[in-house]
C-alpha cells in the first residue's frame, strides 16, 4: 500500500520533506519541501535543473521532476521534524533513463520478470576524520593492527552508538559495529534486503553518517583511499537470489560445491565475465585505483583485490563464498553509487544466468602471498581510464544497463578523467623539475 506523505507528516509531526535523488557521480541532491506542499509534490514531483548536477543534460533541457517514492520515506531520527524520501527522475512525462535509481528499478523489474528476486547487503566502510580532512580524528588511534580495537571504537562510542541507535529505531536490523583495519576507520552492518531497498538504505546511511559525524564536530568520508599506507574504504556486497515469493533462496544447494547452486554459479559467472568492465561502476573514481592496486598497508594487507578470482571463505580474492546460498563481491569501494552498484550486479548476474556462464577455476590460495602463481586470470584495471575502456568495450553490459545511461556515464567520466590528467601535481615537480 502506497504511503500518503501528507498523512505521514500529520501522524509523525513532520514539518519538511527532503525529496532526494542521486546523480551519476553519487552526488545526493535534494529540495526541502514544507509538509503543506507535499501532496502536490507526491503527485507531480519537485523541479530541478538537471544540468546543474552530474547528469548528461544541458541548460536547454526542460525541468527534471524528482517524483518521490513514498514507500522509501524515512523520518530523520536525529531531526524528527524532517523526513527523507528517495525520488525517481522524470522529464517530459518519461523516466530519465540515465538516472541511477531509474536504472536500478528497471533491472529489478527485469529480474522479477525472470522469476528472480535479488537480495543484497552492503558493508559501507568509512573514516572519521578531522573537519579539514587532513588527519584521522583520533590522535591515539595509532596501532599497526587496529582492526577490532576495543579502546579505539569506544573513544568514538558517542558517534557509532548514535548511528546504530538510529538504524535500530528504523528497523534496519543493525547487528554489529567495529573499528576496521585502518586507523580511524569503521564499519557498521545491517540486515540484507531487496536490492532497491538496500540501495535506498545505503544512500541514506551515507547521509546519516556524515550528518552525525558533523553533529559531533567530526567529518566522515567514504573516499576509497583517503590516506596513503592505510587500508581503503571498501563497500563489499553480499548477493543472493530468491524465488518469486521471496521465501526460497535459489542460490542455496547443499549438494553443490560450497552450497552454491548451479544458478548461483552462473550468476557468479556473469560477475567474473564482466569484472573488468564492472570496475568502472563499482570503483568509479581516480582514487578508487589507489585502493585495488595498492601496495601492502601498515596492517600487512590491503583487503582489496587486484585480480579476477573467486574462492571459498578466503578474503584475499575478488569474490568469496562465505557460506551456502550467497557470495560476497569484494571489489566495490566507498565511492560506489548506491543505485548503480546494485544495478550493475544484477545486470552482470542476469547475463551470467542467461548465458550459463562458468565462473572458472576456484582458487583457495592466499592471493596476497601467492597471487603471482595464478595464470590466465585477468588483472583488474590499473586506473579509471582503463576501467572506462573495459566498460565501453563490454557491449552486452552497456546494453543491459541501458544505452542512454551508458553513454552519459562514459561521457561524464571521461571528462572527469581528462580533468584529472590535465591537473599538475607536486609529484611532477618533485620528479621532473631538474630533469
Amino acid at each position: 500500500m502506497t504511503v500518503d506523505l501528507a498523512e505521514f507528516a500529520r501522524a509523525k509531526n513532520v514539518k519538511y520533506f527532503m525529496i532526494s535523488y542521486t546523480d551519476l557521480f553519487s552526488g545526493q541532491r535534494a529540495k526541502l519541501v514544507p509538509a503543506q506542499a507535499i501532496s502536490d509534490m507526491q503527485k507531480d514531483g519537485a523541479g530541478f535543473a538537471g544540468f546543474a548536477t552530474w547528469l548528461d543534460l544541458t541548460p536547454a533541457h526542460p525541468d527534471m521532476l524528482a517524483v518521490p517514492d513514498p514507500n522509501s520515506v524515512i523520518q530523520l531520527p536525529w531531526k524528527p521534524e524532517v523526513a527523507w524520501v528517495a525520488a525517481n527522475c522524470i522529464m517530459d512525462d518519461k523516466e530519465v533513463d540515465q538516472a541511477p535509481r531509474n536504472t536500478l528499478k528497471r533491472l529489478v523489474m527485469e529480474a522479477a520478470s525472470d522469476g528472480m528476486h535479488v537480495k543484497t547487503g552492503v558493508e559501507a566502510e568509512f573514516f572519521l576524520i578531522s573537519p579539514d580532512g587532513k588527519t584521522i580524528s583520533d590522535e591515539y588511534d595509532t596501532a599497526s593492527k587496529p582492526c577490532y580495537d576495543q579502546q579505539a571504537v569506544m573513544r568514538r562510542y558517542d558517534v557509532i552508538a548514535e548511528i546504530c541507535d538510529h538504524m535500530l529505531a528504523l528497523g534496519w536490523g543493525a547487528y554489529q559495529n567495529d573499528h576496521e583495519d585502518a586507523n580511524g576507520q569503521f564499519e557498521m552492518n545491517w540486515a540484507f534486503d531487496d536490492a532497491l531497498a538496500t540501495a535506498d538504505k545505503h544512500s541514506f546511511f551515507k547521509f546519516m553518517v556524515k550528518s552525525i559525524a558533523e553533529k559531533h564536530g567530526l567529518r566522515a568520508t567514504f573516499m576509497p583511499k583517503p590516506f596513503q599506507g592505510l587500508t581503503g574504504n571498501g563497500c563489499h556486497a553480499h548477493i543472493s537470489v530468491w524465488d518469486k515469493s521471496g521465501k526460497t533462496n535459489v542460490f542455496a544447494d547443499n549438494s553443490m560445491e560450497l552450497g552454491l547452486s548451479a544458478k548461483g554459479k552462473n550468476f557468479l559467472g556473469g560477475i567474473m565475465k564482466h569484472a573488468s568492465a564492472l570496475a568502472a561502476i563499482t570503483n568509479p573514481t581516480v582514487n578508487s585505483y589507489k585502493r585495488i592496486n595498492a601496495p601492502r598497508t601498515i596492517s600487512g594487507a590491503t583487503w582489496a583485490p587486484n585480480t579476477v578470482t573467486w574462492t571459498g571463505n578466503n578474503r584475499t580474492h575478488m569474490v568469496r563464498v562465505p557460506g551456502p546460498g550467497r557470495f560476497e563481491l569484494r571489489l566495490p569501494d566507498g565511492a560506489a553509487n548506491p543505485y548503480l552498484l546494485q544495478a550493475v550486479i544484477i545486470a552482470a548476474g542476469l547475463d551470467g544466468i542467461r548465458s550459463k556462464a562458468d565462473p572458472g577455476r576456484r582458487y583457495d590460495i592466499d592471493m596476497y602471498q601467492h597471487g603471482h602463481t595464478v595464470e590466465g586470470a585477468p588483472k583488474l584495471p590499473l586506473n579509471l581510464l582503463d576501467a572506462l575502456r573495459e566498460f565501453d568495450n563490454d557491449k552486452s553490459l552497456k546494453t543491459a544497463l541501458g544505452e542512454e545511461f551508458s553513454s552519459a556515464y562514459l561521457k561524464l567520466k571521461h571528462q572527469e578523467w581528462n580533468s584529472y590528467a590535465s591537473h599538475f601535481t607536486q609529484w611532477e615537480r618533485d620528479h621532473t623539475l631538474d630533469i
